[in-house]
């Protein structure tokens, strides 16, 4: 089992957790296999069997895994059974997650957002656009697009008259931020969303009936960029 190495100390809960999802994750424990008994992985991990109850019961919750008493604990199919839940763990160890996961993130955004970013246009367009002219200065990295990127989304979406955006949003919000990195870390990445804030405001300031087709194409192209960076040897 990889033991990932701490760059601050963790609570004992908080550290069977990160050696367990990781383990998870890089397929020392593939979806199927049953866990060590309580005492055996306890005894693994360096920790007592109430701390470690504790943690699978949480991620038991999550959708990670099933326990059954009296049987072994078993790794579920988490990316089909998992709740929303499990994204805010997952964000924690974007290290672990597998490469191709960032293009469903994509897609769910290509689904989500033409829609939200529409009625944002509609409903309060100088705010969007406002937070528009900042993207020219912008600094080329992608620390910088990723934290704008974010915020763009979750400012059209509080902005778009139905809270239940934000709150579908808030639970993507650690694993978008933690794949954004890796995106916006390819200049092409980085010059399309330029230009998509260009084309955005554009549309919002001439005719709001763009501004989902705007969005639609700028969240096709962000699968496109991607998929060829992961095309490459």
């Amino acid at each position: 089992m990889r033991n990932p190495n701490q760059d601050q100390p963790l609570r004992p809960t908080q550290y069977v957790e990160k050696i367990l999802v990781t383990a998870f994750l890089d397929g020392t424990y593939p979806t199927g296999a049953a866990l060590p008994n309580e005492r055996s992985l306890a005894e693994q991990i360096g920790v007592t069997r109430p701390t470690l109850r504790e943690t699978l019961q949480r991620l038991a919750a999550e959708g990670w895994i099933t326990i059954h008493h009296g049987k072994p604990t078993v790794v579920r199919d988490y990316w089909q059974e998992g709740g929303l839940s499990l994204l805010s763990t997952l964000a924690k160890y974007g290290d672990y997650v597998p490469i191709g996961f960032i293009a469903h993130l994509l897609e769910v955004r290509l689904t989500m957002l033409p829609p939200i970013a529409k009625r944002a246009a509609i409903y309060h367009p100088e705010i969007i656009i406002n937070y528009l002219t900042k993207a020219r200065n912008l600094n080329e990295d992608a620390t910088a697009f990723s934290d704008y990127d974010w915020k763009l989304q979750m400012l059209m979406a509080r902005n778009s008259q139905n809270p239940v955006f934000a709150l579908i949003l808030n639970d993507f919000a650690g694993i978008f931020s933690a794949m954004a990195l890796r995106y916006f870390s390819e200049k092409t990445a980085r010059r399309a969303s330029r230009t998509f804030y260009r084309e955005l405001a554009g549309a919002i300031k001439n005719s709001t009936n763009a501004v989902e087709n705007v969005v639609k194409r700028a969240m096709q192209r962000s699968i496109t960029i991607w998929q060829d960076v992961k095309s490459r040897p």
